[in-house]
């Protein structure tokens, strides 16, 4: 991705060389078009008249909006929040250089509010670890104009590239959990319902705020487990009695609440959820229990736990800021907990059928087909960034990225799911590519995991297969891109009736098919083209 910088300052040893291009110092006379990515990363001026500096402060406001009126709008702009790394105040009432930033960075974060490209980046959140004099190096200033200390670009790099993946809404998906001295004191089996900690005065206390910030993981999307040594029959009461419990069985999408080795319970836990012991945290306060993942899960991670009850929210903001901040949420991402929940309902209800099809039609299964647009929209970006097992192409669009394919004529349309144990929300999306009047080509197709199992997929792509026949396309190519995740869909358009061509050396299948007829969908799904 190539990235055009405008600065008011040397930023090079922290945004770095390759791909990277900078205006001049407070220059916004240019604004190259061909490249993929722009950053505002302006700092605030050294300047002891702190009119003079205010003045100047507002002025990077006008000159913000200039840019990105200039700036296509499909293409991803970042703003970075502006921090005053060298504040004087030479007197105890001077305001006007902390009013004219704040009026700043309110002006920048409401642009994102109000633009879908532009994601606004809270600055502070780096610089507020240094003190005034780590921050600021003179020497490198008064050489090379680079005021924030270069000696911290080490540490930038690492910080930056974790709020990228924020921005492209990657994160983990599931927090395993242990139950005793981990989301409570003590030891149940041990201790009984009433003498585990958990409320009142500490340490109960601190295990309350520990549990609260939980249930709001879960509420913005994370999936929690439980993974435990202990009476599946000894914690069901502890969570209907205990008053002080926060976090109740329903609060979980899967539990292993049995005396099985915690490495088998994981994988069980990751079959059930259908997601990927890569998109797993481990949290256990036994050390041999997290050395056991760690040397049989490598893929899961297993942060440390702390030793003492009072150092948990400083723990949970570590996993918050390591493994679970996105950029933003969407309301399929708060369903989470809900939707897995009912994926296990439907499995149970399952086994009460002798035939697939009898259990399918008992479902009442809704489909609705939604052409994207910006109510979809984030949530679309979102799945090619985190989708990985059904999907046929592996490429990754922003936001910014599905706008412009839109304006560029493509389709592009997603797919809600429903039945009668609950809403998965919008669970499958494909990108197609119009070639010319009667040719289109499949770009990308991806269903999320908890929906698979059910022959949605088929149902989905004939339902498309339809729509562009009825829109007088008549020839279709597509590609199949091998990735270690998504061998499971190396056959997918084979078994849809598209012949492949040929396949390169890295495997790569490239196929084409003729639209001379209509598909026959199985009447089970209740179909609906919005």
């Amino acid at each position: 991705m190539t990235t055009f910088v405008f600065r008011n300052q040397t930023v090079e040893a922290f945004l770095g060389y390759d791909d990277v291009t900078y205006s001049g110092y407070d220059d916004i006379s240019m604004i190259p078009s061909e490249v993929d990515r722009y950053i505002w990363f302006y700092q605030v001026s050294v300047n002891a008249d702190s009119a003079q500096l205010a003045q100047e402060i507002q002025s990077y406001s006008d000159k913000l909006d200039i840019v990105l009126s200039g700036i296509d709008s499909n293409k991803p702009f970042v703003i970075f929040s502006l921090v005053n790394l060298f504040s004087v105040r030479l007197t105890g009432d001077e305001t006007a250089v902390g009013q004219a930033i704040a009026a700043f960075n309110n002006h920048a974060s409401a642009l994102a509010v109000s633009h879908p490209n532009v994601k606004w980046v809270d600055f502070t959140e780096f610089t507020s670890r240094y003190d005034a004099d780590t921050l600021v190096n003179w020497k490198y200033y008064l050489l090379s104009q680079t005021l924030l200390n270069p000696k911290l670009a080490r540490d930038f790099h690492a910080w930056w590239r974790r709020l990228e993946g924020e921005l492209a809404l990657q994160r983990k998906k599931c927090l395993i959990l242990d139950l005793d001295n981990t989301l409570w004191g003590g030891v149940l089996g041990e201790d009984g319902i009433d003498g585990i900690k958990l409320g009142g005065d500490y340490p109960g206390k601190a295990f309350s705020y520990w549990q609260r910030s939980i249930l709001q993981l879960a509420r913005n999307g994370v999936i929690l487990a439980v993974c435990s040594k202990n009476n599946e029959a000894d914690v069901d009461e502890a969570w209907r009695q205990n008053p002080f419990m926060v976090l109740k069985r329903e609060h979980f999408s899967s539990l292993r609440i049995n005396w099985q080795d915690k490495a088998t319970n994981i994988r069980e836990i990751a079959t059930e959820l259908n997601i990927g012991l890569d998109s797993m945290v481990f949290v256990d306060d036994n050390p041999t229990e997290r050395e056991l993942i760690k040397q049989m899960l490598p893929q899961v991670e297993v942060p440390d736990f702390p030793d003492k009850p009072y150092e948990l929210m400083p723990f949970f903001k570590l996993l918050v800021e390591k493994y679970f901040r996105i950029y933003a949420v969407t309301s399929e991402d708060r369903a989470k907990t809900e939707q897995y929940r009912a994926n296990a309902m439907r499995k149970a209800e399952q086994s009460h059928f002798a035939d697939l099809e009898s259990y399918l039609y008992s479902l009442d299964m809704q489909l609705d087909i939604i052409p994207a647009d910006e109510h979809n929209l984030s949530r679309i970006s979102q799945m090619t960034q985190k989708t990985n097992q059904f999907n046929l192409t592996t490429r990754r669009y922003t936001e910014a990225d599905v706008h412009q394919h839109l304006d560029q004529g493509w389709r592009v349309y997603c797919m809600s799911v429903s039945d009668r144990f609950g809403d998965n929300g919008i669970t499958a999306a494909i990108f197609l590519e119009p070639v010319d009047d009667t040719t289109i080509n499949i770009d990308s197709l991806l269903l999320s995991c908890r929906i698979l199992g059910k022959g949605i997929e088929e149902a989905f792509i004939k339902t498309i297969f339809n729509l562009l026949r009825l829109d007088g396309y008549r020839q279709l190519t597509a590609d199949f891109l091998p990735t270690a995740k998504n061998g499971q869909t190396a056959d997918f358009y084979d078994r849809m009736g598209m012949s492949c061509d040929h396949t390169d050396d890295a495997g790569a299948k490239h196929y084409t098919m003729a639209l001379s007829n209509m598909f026959e969908i199985k009447n089970y799904y209740n179909i609906r083209v919005l």
